[in-house]
């Protein structure tokens, strides 16, 4: 199968959700959530996520993640990413209690499509209290993990629907044969990793498949004429001249996490980040880095 006919697979039967001037909508991809080791690239953001995540569910935005969002490659337990990272479920279950939370899966957390997996791993996470090993309730029962999610726009006529996948569908071994690529990064690119050794496979730590993943998405959205939003390359892009492809980024940048929001039918690229003030002390930081830029238009005719 080529990786078009998989986009286009990705969509089939997706999930749909209302997109108009009341949607509010934060798309966060890549957090590679591990077990707090030193392979886990998420846990030196792990309180500029959890401040992001915090400002979004009081200011009323529905969270979904773009897939990736736990590390399934190099890690074989997700109980143990769970207990790691638990501040961060906690508050996800409190997204999904609103009916605010929904959630792709990439290459590497592709195991959750497998509804055996999830209601193993995923019904029973810790509770919220302030031991969360003193009892185990069921906060996300019966969640759903998807290929594709489609943003129905209804704002104006013969607008542009909002199709959001992980991104993973253009490479071979990241989509059909990602069991091989699990084999290989679980037992030989994780050591290496610690030597400096990069996933030569990754499209997100190889300028040449960061490259051609991006080319190949752009070219499926204009030819399917869509707006296309992924993760996986964990490049962020919003560019008011190319609108038919955005790219949220990811969690895992040195010194920052980006994510896409969108609000009162515009989409804007931020990243939060730790700024200093002038009496030296620390706080998390929200910056505007591309956008605003209206979904409201014929992207046929731009």
């Amino acid at each position: 199968m080529s990786y078009y006919s998989r986009l286009n697979k990705s969509f089939e039967g997706a999930l749909r959700l209302p997109l108009n001037h009341l949607s509010k909508y934060v798309l966060i991809s890549d957090c590679h959530r591990g077990v707090g080791s030193s392979n886990d690239n998420f846990l030196r953001n792990q309180n500029l996520y959890f401040a992001a995540l915090q400002c979004y569910y009081r200011s009323g935005y529905t969270y979904i993640e773009l897939g990736d969002g736990d590390e399934l490659w190099e890690n074989l337990k997700m109980e143990q990413i769970i207990k790691t990272h638990s501040d961060v479920f906690c508050l996800l279950s409190n997204f999904y209690k609103k009916g605010r939370l929904y959630m792709l899966y990439g290459n590497h957390d592709m195991i959750k499509k497998d509804v055996r997996f999830t209601s193993k791993n995923l019904s029973d996470w810790p509770s919220c209290e302030n031991d969360p090993t003193l009892t185990k309730q069921p906060l996300l029962p019966d969640i759903k993990f998807y290929e594709g999610i489609i943003l129905e726009n209804t704002s104006a006529p013969k607008a542009m629907d909002v199709y959001l996948t992980h991104g993973h569908q253009t490479d071979l071994f990241n989509s059909d044969l990602w069991k091989v690529s699990r084999f290989l990064v679980r037992y030989l690119w994780k050591p290496l990793e610690k030597y400096g050794v990069l996933d030569p496979t990754s499209a997100a730590k190889n300028y040449t498949r960061q490259n051609r993943t991006e080319q190949r998405l752009s070219y499926w959205a204009k030819q399917e004429n869509h707006i296309l939003i992924t993760g996986h390359t964990h490049r962020p892009k919003l560019l008011e001249s190319e609108p038919h492809y955005y790219n949220s980024g990811c969690c895992i940048h040195p010194s920052c996490i980006t994510c896409l929001e969108i609000e009162r039918m515009h989409i804007r690229l931020v990243k939060w980040k730790l700024s200093t003030k002038q009496d030296m002390s620390l706080y998390v930081s929200k910056e505007v880095i591309a956008g605003p830029i209206t979904l409201q238009q014929n992207v046929a005719g731009t």
